[in-house]
């Protein structure tokens, strides 16, 4: 049963308590049409909270026998009224009493109360930032996890929706899934709502539905959590220009409107407080305080939790990674960023040419597996359209040659532990393999090895 539901139940138990006292008046002063009527109130009063306890325990529960043993006496005393006989103020009043208490420790002890966590992903490729959470919400049994992928659209260059996005098939199997559409979130109320998409309108590539905007879900729960989707590289609070340059994480709405924030660290959490309490105001510090908790983030939980001897490879993978005697090549993650292209444009075109160029000289020990992030196509096919052609023509090639892995699906992590070391841009997933224990190179786009 639902919180609110068991707050229901003992609110009837309360009108049928002092129902009872006015049965005893009633009864003390003689007036027996009145009596009769208060007795048939709490008969439906009886069945009324016995219908509420039937839609949400098991059939027979406890507390429906207590129901109907009180009905019972109710009963018994409405009809020796009817029959003429003298009722007693002080027994009856007493009789109905000792039922109810019945009822109501019974409501009190044998009844649980069910919270409901929704978890709400838009990008299956960072489910790892809540799935740990998932977990723990769905092992508890006096919780009802529910997992509702919600979809996403790109946006135009004046801010109107273009293409839809729903990514509900891409998810792990052992995730049960939640279709968006049949969840009635005003009739769930659900306790605890998670989300990792924290920008709302701010957005200029991509936008959720505004049903899911964070100020929006705000009115449906009492909890909402916001957890990060990305890792920022760890620095000090008291080092001011690492922090203007990341400060814009800290403002979004999903920060300013969530109840509850977790970020990947204490220092992470530090650095929240302070940027929020100068953009707000000092006094505003305490809120955030209590607001911001530095538990870590779950993304460190899947990756802590991954064996790499549990992964499933494709077929395609395999074909690239063994060497002819069966062993494995060394596996080199190559990650490419949104933020480089958009800055270098043609020259980090040419620096991924010159890598890819690279490494298939050496494919007979080394396997690139290219894992480029996933809003790369809707942020560069929206903000630079001649771009995005030019990159599509790269990413063709280096498919259709097949010397080495194109990633583009939702499992990071699988990527992350299949591979020896990292190289790349500097993103989120320099902090996991560091965390996974891999060794990272950052690529220069300035440096080509063909000059």
């Amino acid at each position: 049963m639902r919180k609110a539901q068991k707050k229901q139940a003992e609110d009837f138990v309360e009108l049928l308590s002092q129902a009872h006292d006015e049965v005893r008046r009633e009864l003390e002063d003689c007036k027996r049409d009145n009596v009769l009527e208060l007795l048939t109130q709490c008969q439906e009063g009886a069945i009324q909270l016995g219908n509420l306890i039937e839609s949400t325990e098991k059939e027979g529960f406890v507390t429906i026998g207590m129901l109907e043993e009180y009905c019972e006496i109710v009963y018994q005393i409405y009809e020796e009224m009817i029959q003429g006989c003298v009722v007693d103020p002080a027994d009856a009043g007493s009789a109905l009493d000792k039922a109810l208490a019945r009822i109501r420790e019974s409501i009190r002890d044998d009844i649980r109360v069910l919270r409901e966590a929704v978890f709400l992903p838009y990008k299956a490729s960072m489910w790892d930032s809540l799935e740990s959470v998932w977990k723990a919400a769905d092992e508890d049994p006096d919780c009802r996890a529910y997992v509702i992928p919600i979809p996403y659209y790109d946006k135009n260059p004046d801010g109107s929706f273009r293409q839809m996005h729903y990514e509900g098939n891409q998810y792990p199997d052992y995730v049960p899934i939640t279709d968006y559409k049949s969840f009635d979130f005003a009739s769930h109320r659900p306790d605890m709502v998670f989300i990792h998409n924290p920008y709302d309108e701010w957005n200029h590539v991509t936008s959720v539905p505004p049903f899911f905007f964070a100020k929006n879900l705000k009115k449906y729960t009492d909890a909402l959590v916001y957890i990060p989707y990305f890792i920022l590289r760890e620095i000090k609070p008291e080092d001011t220009e690492a922090v203007k340059e990341m400060q814009h994480f800290c403002l979004v709405p999903g920060v300013v409107y969530a109840d509850r924030v977790i970020v990947q660290s204490e220092d992470m959490r530090q650095i929240y407080i302070n940027v929020l309490s100068q953009a707000m105001g000092e006094g505003t510090r305490k809120q955030w305080q209590e607001k911001i908790l530095g538990t870590g983030s779950p993304k460190f939980d899947k990756i802590t939790g991954t064996r790499k001897e549990d992964l499933d490879l494709p077929e395609e993978w395999k074909k690239i990674i063994q060497k002819t005697d069966g062993t494995w090549k060394k596996i080199i993650l190559y990650n490419t960023s949104v933020t480089a292209l958009l800055k270098q444009e043609n020259r980090m075109l040419a620096k991924m040419r010159d890598v890819f160029r690279i490494f298939q000289e050496n494919r007979q020990e080394v396997a690139l597996l290219w894992r480029p992030h996933p809003l790369i196509k809707a942020t560069i096919e929206s903000m630079r359209p001649k771009l995005w052609k030019d990159y599509e023509i790269l990413v063709d090639e280096y498919r259709k040659q097949a010397w080495g892995i194109y990633d583009d699906t939702a499992d990071m992590d699988r990527a992350i532990m299949i591979s020896d070391a990292y190289y790349g841009d500097g993103s989120s997933l320099v902090q996991l393999c560091q965390k996974a224990g891999k060794p990272v190179m950052i690529q220069n786009v300035e440096y080509l090895s063909e000059q």
